[in-house]
């Protein structure tokens, strides 16, 4: 069976490769536009080859840039995956988040009432500057002496935020009407979100914390979400306190922050490992309190997605780890802070390190390239198929002050990870290879 192949530059068509007649599903051609854990994970996975940028690939990790140049050239076949959906940043980009999420609210108001669109204010009051900054300064007015943060629409790693309490600190944003179209384009300055901060965040040991957790999106039509087991609380370097607002040590909790902070230990690292933090919740709150709060994260995983299911340009060949950052107040509700398309996969400890070659491992597993799987599973290795076309349940539960027995998501986030048991009476061997 003959293969096509790329010609030109970037930007000129590419199809991708038919597979040989007698070349087994175990033989997958890589291409990996990144050089951390990913990059460690496909070389030893077996029957994976790497090839270089000009050559037929199957499978491609790739950056959003590489998408955004290469995938409308593109003619794909039937097998081939690539790590990103063409227009991820409609969840991704924090303007367009929020922008989804409530139009997805006021939708379900409209068709279901308050009490299930109530069931979206997992997000702090937002505004996206400059083309709403007359919006915030009413909301502003109203809310005299509070703490806001801004954030540029499309950085990371904590690139560009502060926080503030005088309009006086973001004059550059102001929309000024007044001014023709070239004076507005002359002197345009980047798009930022001012969002209510989060005064009152949970702390242990006076620090204030984030969870990044792990979800992975097969399709959008039907929406297709599993869960991983693992992920991680990141910790500022620094006890919180409101007096100082420009102390980003105590304020950001962005690993590519804390790094940077005097006092840094990369010894200790700064990140609990959410099995941890789910124990330490537990002993000090009670299960029932804790077992609500991860049915609340679940809450918004599920809710996120939706919002964004219809905007979403589905590809049978596309799939998102997406790295989703969570906040927890005194109160124990959790805040959605941000969805990433690309989160960090460059460990900054050796636990790090196996946390996240694990979570790729069974990131593959999932896509199946090798065609080892029925469709028909709720878990692989390490994660949870918590959205199927609807809500996937597992066993029953009852807690007595919850009310009567019921179900409960088939997520399993902070719990025991079972994966290598799982995978082993999951999965077939490779070929050639034993069963451990």
């Amino acid at each position: 069976m003959s293969r096509s192949k790329q010609t030109g530059g970037p930007k000129s068509n590419y199809t991708s490769p038919k597979r040989k007649e007698g070349e087994g599903r175990s033989t997958v051609r890589y291409r990996c536009g990144l050089s951390n854990t990913i990059q460690d994970v496909l070389h030893q996975r077996p029957g994976w080859i790497e090839v270089k940028d000009d050559c037929e690939w199957d499978f491609n990790w790739c950056d959003v840039g590489w998408l955004r140049e290469n995938f409308d050239h593109s003619y794909l076949e039937e097998h081939v995956r690539i790590c990103h959906f063409r227009n991820n940043y409609e969840l991704t980009r924090k303007n367009l988040m929020v922008k989804n999420l409530k139009r997805y609210r006021k939708t379900l108001e409209r068709e279901a009432g308050r009490l299930e669109a109530a069931k979206c204010d997992f997000f702090p009051r937002t505004f996206e500057l400059p083309n709403e900054y007359h919006l915030f300064v009413e909301e502003f007015k109203r809310s005299q002496g509070s703490t806001w943060i801004m954030k540029p629409v499309a950085r990371s790693q904590g690139k560009g935020i502060f926080l503030f309490r005088k309009l006086k600190d973001i004059m550059d944003w102001k929309k000024d009407g007044t001014r023709s179209d070239d004076q507005r384009e002359e002197n345009q300055v980047e798009s930022y979100v001012a969002q209510r901060y989060i005064e009152n965040p949970y702390l242990i040991s006076g620090r204030k914390f984030d969870l990044r957790v792990y979800v992975l999106v097969t399709s959008y039509t039907p929406l297709k979400a599993w869960l991983y087991r693992d992920g991680f609380a990141r910790f500022s370097s620094t006890r919180f306190s409101l007096s100082s607002i420009d102390d980003q040590y105590v304020h950001l909790t962005n690993v590519a922050v804390q790094k940077t902070a005097p006092d840094y230990d990369p010894e200790k690292d700064c990140k609990w490992q959410l099995q941890q933090l789910r124990r330490y919740l537990t002993a000090k709150h009670g299960r029932e309190t804790v077992e609500r709060l991860f049915q609340d994260i679940d809450n918004i995983f599920v809710r996120s997605l939706l919002s964004v299911q219809k905007v979403i340009i589905n590809d049978k060949h596309c799939f998102e780890l997406y790295g989703y950052d969570i906040l927890l107040d005194q109160d124990l509700k959790p805040w959605l802070i941000e969805v990433n398309a690309s989160p960090s996969l460059t460990a900054s400890s050796q636990e790090d390190y196996e946390m996240k070659s694990c979570l790729l491992e069974d990131t593959l597993h999932v896509v199946d390239m090798e065609g080892r799987l029925t469709g028909k599973e709720k878990q692989v290795g390490g994660f949870d198929l918590m959205w199927n076309d609807g809500p996937v349940y597992r066993e029953i539960i009852h807690f007595e002050n919850l009310g009567s027995t019921s179900l409960t998501a088939n997520t399993h986030l902070g719990c025991n990870n079972d994966r290598q048991k799982q995978l082993r009476y999951l999965l077939k061997p490779f070929p050639g290879q034993k069963r451990a």
